[in-house]
């Protein structure tokens, strides 16, 4: 990831700030999207994701003629690697990415380099349907504002789910977590950083360790980090021979925690949806024992984001199918727990009575928290503590797979 961005920074050349198609004028947009193929690089790593992606093509297929094409990642980082090498060769038109789901240091890059399309997100037509008020998340990215260069379509929180047939009180502080992992050996474990929820682990110990929380919303250069992260390292150094097959290796994806939990070989898992165990019960993967929780003082919430790289063959497809994420229909699909489980970036009062109905009729899970269970969501972290603890903690704990 350092390399990255040290090749945007210095690749951050001018892009052009805005071309064809006008995201003001709708029609137009609509005219040129179709017959067109977009290109979305998307993780790839859950079979129900990839399932709703596959939804959301057959939906704009059949509706606006946009053809949909998921090319799946294992690390964002990938895709942005590959804007980056087409910028340095002057590809500056017909980009092989039409749309990125990103977020954090990743957008943050794209978006210093001139790497990025627009403004054109609060030009959609469903854009007037999110709810910009109650969920700054949604123009804010890790601190960064979005200034219209990417698009919200889902909420996450952290949450912590577990086995009450094992585990009848789960602890919810770090300390408690120390404790609990000390007297219950090989029974906790985390996705293995740098994969996205693994140094959300890290972030959200960070916060239940550090003495001024608020540090962390600005650069990590402009703070003392190495004492700022000093806590975090000493608790790690105790947690880590503590943890499943003693720290010596860790699962490579969140989906692998259901796995291993199933199989009766963790007890404790993380996640970043809160409706995600309740998807794995209904899919058969968790049994129905399983329950979620948040820790003491809250957990970190954030935003999921597209974003369309500045020479994009499809824009004006990649912004139809943007615009689709928003509409309550795709939104209501992907917080069934049935489907995604995923948190809505809409508002429920600026729907029509019948889009509203969609949400209201949800089932949201057996093991799925209510919006009040799940409390006010603590923000991001500025991305470069990302960056910086991602490469502390591979050079400190690190283990080759």
């Amino acid at each position: 990831m350092k390399r990255l961005l040290t090749a945007l920074a210095v690749s951050a050349l001018a892009a052009p700030a805005f071309a064809d198609p006008n995201p003001d004028d709708w029609n137009s947009v609509l005219t040129e999207a179709d017959g067109q193929t977009v290109y979305w690089n998307a993780w790839g790593g859950s079979t129900a994701t990839n399932d709703f992606i596959r939804w959301a093509g057959d939906q704009i297929s059949e509706r606006y003629g946009v053809t949909l094409e998921h090319v799946k990642l294992s690390d964002t980082a990938d895709a942005v690697s590959r804007v980056l090498a087409e910028k340095t060769a002057g590809k500056d038109e017909g980009g092989a990415v039409d749309l990125i789901w990103i977020n954090g240091a990743n957008f943050a890059a794209m978006k210093d380099a001139g790497l990025l399309y627009g403004p054109w997100a609060q030009s959609l037509p469903n854009w007037d349907l999110v709810d910009v008020e109650g969920k700054p998340a949604v123009t804010s990215d890790f601190t960064v504002p979005t200034d219209g260069l990417e698009s919200p379509w889902a909420m996450a929180q952290v949450v912590f789910y577990y086995d009450t047939a094992r585990l009848p009180a789960p602890p919810k502080s770090m300390s408690e977590l120390m404790e609990w992992s000390a007297n219950n050996p090989g029974r906790f474990t985390f996705p293995q950083p740098p994969d996205f929820l693994g140094t959300t682990f890290l972030k959200q110990a960070l916060y239940g360790l550090v003495t001024d929380p608020a540090v962390l919303q600005g650069p990590a250069d402009a703070a003392d980090y190495n004492a700022t992260t000093e806590p975090l390292w000493a608790y790690l150094a105790d947690l880590t021979p503590q943890l499943w097959r003693s720290g010596r290796a860790y699962p490579q994806t969140g989906p692998r925690q259901i796995q291993l939990m199933a199989d009766g070989e963790i007890d404790l898992a993380i996640s970043f949806s809160p409706g995600e165990a309740s998807t794995a019960i209904a899919n058969g993967e968790l049994p129905d024992t399983v329950r979620t929780f948040v820790m003491d003082g809250g957990t970190i919430g954030n935003a999921s984001f597209v974003a369309i790289p500045y020479n994009a063959s499809a824009k004006a497809g990649a912004m139809v199918l943007a615009d689709f994420l928003l509409s309550p229909q795709a939104q209501a699909r992907a917080q069934d727990p049935n489907v995604l489980g995923y948190g809505t970036v809409l508002a429920m009062d600026k729907l029509l009575p019948e889009d509203r109905v969609r949400f209201d009729a949800l089932e949201l899970g057996i093991a799925t928290l209510s919006p009040a269970e799940l409390g006010n969501a603590l923000p991001e972290p500025h991305p470069s503590w990302m960056t910086r603890i991602e490469e502390d903690w591979t050079a400190r704990f690190g283990v080759a797979q």
